[in-house]
């Protein structure tokens, strides 16, 4: 068998209440190489958010296994750090602080006290956001939280940066920056990337792969597509691109042909 840098195997995953069962996920199965950017899309409910916390480790899977870099997952663990749509940000800390708070955690024994205040700037360097070091998360925008917490995960140094709709909660301009600035650090780090989206534009413009999700119960991969488009990437000169249009469409068909959302009725 391939060894991929991330092995998510046959998961499948169901909850249980009373005497009701209800299978969110079966037989997911994925590997993703070193350095690779790939989006998970699918309708609401769809158990995306189920797979990532699978991956993050913070809930454990019905059967199958996750292995990173050939080590099972079944805990939440530095080397997987997660960006949810709210920022998480602890409000009576500074920018600084709450940046800071990770690298002491992890970093006490291995960097000195210097080494440590030097690798928090470079992260919040990293998101632009050092002019604001010295603020609490109530005197920033929404987008600055997102890009505090972006740093805070990548000063982790984790092998595998989890992004659950990290974007969601932003207006469109704000957004653009933030895929921009995301595409720049990946450029960067060549970290590896699992960001779950909504948006078709989003995924297509940052990922090497999108995997299509069925809809739930019971949600499986219905498709992976990949995303032959040189990097970097220009989100003006991609507008008119035909590959980019074709990737766009594929993924639009799969969402709203394959997959119609069906309402409850």
């Amino acid at each position: 068998m391939a060894h991929h840098y991330l092995s998510i195997e046959g998961i499948g995953k169901i909850y249980q209440r009373d005497r009701s069962k209800t299978e969110v996920l079966r037989d997911v199965t994925l590997g993703v190489e070193k350095g690779e950017y790939i989006s998970i899309i699918g309708h609401s409910g769809c158990g995306k958010s189920t797979l990532l916390n699978i991956v993050a480790g913070l809930t454990p899977s019905s059967v199958g296994a996750v292995l990173l870099d050939g080590k099972v997952v079944d805990d939440p663990g530095p080397d997987r750090a997660v960006v949810f749509q709210n920022h998480s940000l602890l409000p009576w800390l500074t920018v600084y602080e709450n940046v800071a708070l990770a690298v002491d955690k992890l970093f006490s024994r291995s960097k000195s006290r210097e080494e440590r205040r030097e690798w928090t700037m470079r992260n919040l360097e990293l998101v632009q956001m050092t002019h604001a070091a010295d603020k609490r998360p109530g005197e920033i925008s929404g987008g600055m939280k997102q890009r505090v917490g972006i740093a805070r995960a990548l000063a982790m140094e984790p092998k595998l940066l989890l992004l659950d709709e990290p974007f969601g909660a932003l207006d469109a301009l704000t957004r653009a920056h933030l895929q921009d600035q995301i595409m720049q650090i990946h450029q960067t780090l060549g970290n590896t990337v699992i960001m779950i989206t909504h948006d078709v534009d989003e995924a297509v413009l940052l990922s090497d792969r999108i995997v299509m999700m069925t809809n739930g119960p019971a949600a499986t991969i219905g498709d992976v597509l990949e995303v032959p488009l040189e990097r970097p990437r220009s989100r003006i000169a991609l507008a008119s691109d035909r590959t980019y249009l074709k990737c766009r469409e594929a993924v639009l068909k799969f969402l709203y042909e394959r997959h119609r959302f069906v309402e409850a009725a």
